[in-house]
Parts: structure tokens; C-alpha cells; sequence
């Protein structure tokens, strides 16, 4: 079996599976905060089979993200059903969930024995009022940080504690943040605000970039770089000079990492997406509705990865903001 390929000539090897698009949390960089929205999934059985047929196409990793993506029902027997795949070496799939963390402290268990590897938690703050402030949830920062602590308990590692910083709201939290890795022992990654949230609130002015970053950590402790994990990884990896806390930057803002990107998307409606900034969707839950065949599929997949674009285009004139958001971003 060839592959997965783009023109450019990237592998994709890694998916992210959007689950749900219902969130119990607003976070004012990604919901308006608006009641009574509608939202769209599927059944568990559509992402199954589009997981299982992007496997055999050499997807190695799958992400399972949202909305919320602990808010859906038997989500544990659906991670034991895709753990039960073989990739093209006949290995499991490396299986990783990223989650706002405020249901997570009871399913940690239950998802590492069905076969989950590893989890991000998508935290913007230290302090319990701006995180409150940010969430536009009351009392959900201690539901988070025990849950953090469960994941690395049940040994969801290495744990990573993703903040999306925006200039007013929580830059003050970077060093914070530092001295919160170094005492969980989480990997902390920062990432730089981008234009996917609902209100459309987003400009460059908003962003803290990652030489600022840098500079804030360093007033804190020098920090060193990191080798990568893997060429396509999308952090910078840090340490601090005696080697205690790790600081990862997703910064495609200021530093893009397009040419190395091995990702696609499955939107909670069962759309891909070649790009988080795409502008086009492509249905392949309706093809699966419409009776289409494994082969069929498949062709289709090949020919939605071959038009992946070669990078995005944040922060040129040419630049257009897609018409719907795709949250969870960190990978």
C-alpha cells in the first residue's frame, strides 16, 4: 500500500480526529460564548471506519480532539476500537486525546487501559481568576489541575499543559507557567493566538510571539534548547539551565513550520481538512452515506491529501481567515 503523499512532498502520518464539536467550556480565543448553539458528530462507527481506512493509508498517530472531547459517551470503548488497529509496520496507533482536562481526572484510568498513550491539557492560566476569566468557567481550575496530576499518575506521558497566550489577558503567566512545569513535571507549551476563534477578535497585535516568550524565560532562568522528537513536530523544545521543566513554543505565527507539516484533519462533521486554515472542507462522511466503498475512499483520501497546501498564510495581506473554527489546537 503507497503512502499517504502530498505534491510537496510531505508524509502524512499524523491525524486529528475531532470527536464533537460541544464544549462545557467558552474560552473567549475560541467560543463567542453563546447558548444554544448547534454542534455536529457523528457516530463513534463513521470515525472508526475513516480512522481505520487513513491507517492502512499510513497514519501512524491519531489525535482525538473537539469541542470537548470527554463530553462524548463511550468514548473508552471507541479508543479501545481504534487501538485495535494495525498501521502499516503492524503497530498500535499512537492514540493521544488533547482536552480542556475538566472530566478527565475520572477517565484517566479507563482510557490508558483502552489503549490511550498520552494526553495534552489545554490550560491558559496558574491563577484560579484568570483562568475563570478565560474560560468563562467559575470553579474549573482545580477539576483541571487534578486532572493533570491523574494523567501522569496513570501514566499519560509525557503530560503536556498546552496555554494559548494573548497579549492582555495572560501574558503575565509565562514564567508562572515555568515554574509550574518544573514543579508537576509536565511539559508546558505555549502557543501563539491564532485567527480561529469565533468572535473574530484576532490580530498581530494580540500575538505574544515567541522571541518574547524567550526573553521572559530567560529573566526567569537561562533556558537551552532541545533537540526535536521528530522533523515534523510542531514545538521548539526548551529546558532551563539545570535541566529541570520542559517549555515547548508552537509559533506559527512568527516561525511557520508548514514545510514539514504531516498533518490532516477530521472535522467533528467528518470533513477533511488538508490544513488548520484551509478554506475548503472536503466530505468524506457524505461519500460514506452515499454508499462509497473502502476503494472508493481510499482514491478520494488520495485525492483531497494531493491538494494539502504548501503553507498558510497568517499574517499576509493575502491571508483569509476560514469560515469556521477547528479548536484544540496543540497537537
Amino acid at each position: 500500500m503507497m503512502r499517504l503523499r502530498d505534491k510537496h512532498g510531505r508524509y502524512i502520518t499524523d491525524l486529528r480526529v475531532s470527536i464533537t464539536d460541544r464544549c462545557n467550556y467558552r474560552c473567549v480565543y475560541c467560543r463567542t460564548g453563546n447558548q444554544g448553539a448547534q454542534y455536529a458528530e457523528l457516530p463513534f462507527s463513521d470515525y472508526l471506519r475513516a480512522v481505520r481506512l487513513l491507517v492502512g493509508l499510513g497514519i501512524e498517530k491519531v489525535r482525538l480532539t473537539g469541542g470537548e472531547p470527554l463530553l462524548r459517551n463511550a468514548l473508552v470503548d471507541f479508543v479501545r476500537d481504534v487501538a485495535s488497529l494495525r498501521t502499516l509496520d503492524g503497530k498500535q496507533p499512537d492514540i493521544a486525546i488533547t482536552t480542556n482536562g475538566h472530566l478527565l481526572a475520572d477517565l484517566a484510568e479507563p482510557l490508558k487501559q483502552a489503549g490511550l498513550r498520552r494526553a495534552t491539557v489545554s490550560m491558559d492560566a496558574v491563577d484560579p481568576q484568570k483562568f475563570a476569566r478565560i474560560t468563562r468557567v467559575p470553579k474549573g481550575y482545580d477539576q483541571v489541575l487534578a486532572s493533570i496530576r491523574a494523567a501522569k499518575r496513570v501514566g499519560l506521558e509525557p503530560v503536556k499543559v498546552n496555554a494559548v497566550l494573548l497579549r492582555g489577558f495572560n501574558e503575565d503567566q509565562i514564567v508562572e507557567f515555568a515554574r509550574f512545569s518544573r514543579e508537576e513535571g509536565v511539559v508546558v507549551r505555549f502557543i501563539e493566538f491564532m485567527p480561529l476563534e469565533e468572535d473574530r477578535v484576532w490580530s498581530p497585535d494580540v500575538v505574544v510571539t515567541m522571541d518574547e516568550i524567550l526573553e521572559k524565560l530567560n529573566q526567569f532562568r537561562p533556558v537551552r534548547e532541545l533537540p526535536p522528537n521528530a522533523l515534523s513536530e510542531t514545538a521548539k523544545r526548551f529546558t532551563f539551565d539545570d535541566g529541570i521543566g520542559e517549555i515547548g513554543i508552537i509559533a506559527p505565527v512568527s516561525h511557520p513550520f508548514c514545510g514539514h507539516c504531516s498533518r490532516i484533519r477530521l472535522t467533528s462533521d467528518g470533513k477533511l481538512r488538508t490544513c488548520l486554515f484551509s478554506l475548503f472542507d472536503h466530505d468524506l462522511a457524505g461519500r460514506m452515506r452515499q454508499g462509497a466503498t473502502d476503494e472508493e475512499l481510499t482514491d478520494y483520501v488520495r485525492s483531497v491529501v494531493d491538494q494539502k497546501e504548501a503553507r498558510h498564510h497568517i499574517g499576509e495581506q493575502a491571508f483569509i481567515k476560514p469560515s469556521r473554527s477547528m479548536v484544540h489546537i496543540g497537537g
